[in-house]
């Protein structure tokens, strides 16, 4: 095998800041000797790659023809048929009832607040005591009304008002009371 030297690159005359020149260090190879040591050297790792890839043949059976045929004994699988057993009998069905007892909840009792509009038994839908509000929920107002009965009577009337402002009220079990164009009433006591 024959390795032809690459021709020396052509002399451009002296080297510039942006020419073609190559300088020169003293002490080092020119640079043409430099680039054709680096093809060889590549060239000789490259042969010696190739001839130790070349003695093999890179399959798995190279190394069991090097080890001969006295290599351990190879593995055998052996695949057995078992008998199908009989059909087993079905378990007898077990079944538990269980009788889940609702936890005791406390019975819901009237509200201890409510909407600003609407008619309530005090004592049923809501808690006798006193309630405030934050005042009328427009500016129309906020009009309240206790009364004995839920006839719409004037003569049931036990106490009533129009509010532009924050309010409070007493309620008594058993009284009615409307209310109008308030905000949220919340029992204070």
């Amino acid at each position: 095998m024959t390795f032809q030297q690459p021709s020396p690159p052509p002399d451009h005359g002296t080297p510039g800041p942006f020419g073609l020149g190559v300088p020169t260090v003293p002490g080092q190879p020119a640079p043409g000797r430099r680039r054709w040591l680096k093809y060889g050297a590549v060239a000789l790792v490259s042969l010696f790659i190739g001839a130790g890839i070349g003695n093999s043949s890179g399959s798995a059976e190279t190394g069991r023809e090097a080890a001969g045929d006295e290599a351990g004994p190879r593995p055998t699988v052996t695949v057995t048929e078992t008998a199908k057993a009989a059909d087993p009998e079905p378990a007898p069905t077990v079944t538990e009832t269980v009788t889940a007892k609702p936890k005791k909840t406390k019975a819901p009792g009237p509200a201890t607040s409510f909407s600003g509009e609407g008619e309530y038994l005090v004592g049923e839908d809501i808690k006798a005591g006193t309630y405030k509000t934050a005042g009328p929920d427009s500016e129309f107002g906020c009009y309240w009304e206790r009364a004995k009965d839920a006839s719409g009577e004037f003569g049931s009337i036990i106490a009533n008002n129009n509010l532009a402002g924050p309010g409070r009220v007493t309620l008594n079990r058993g009284e009615y009371f409307k209310t109008n164009g308030c905000q949220e009433w919340k029992q204070v006591g």
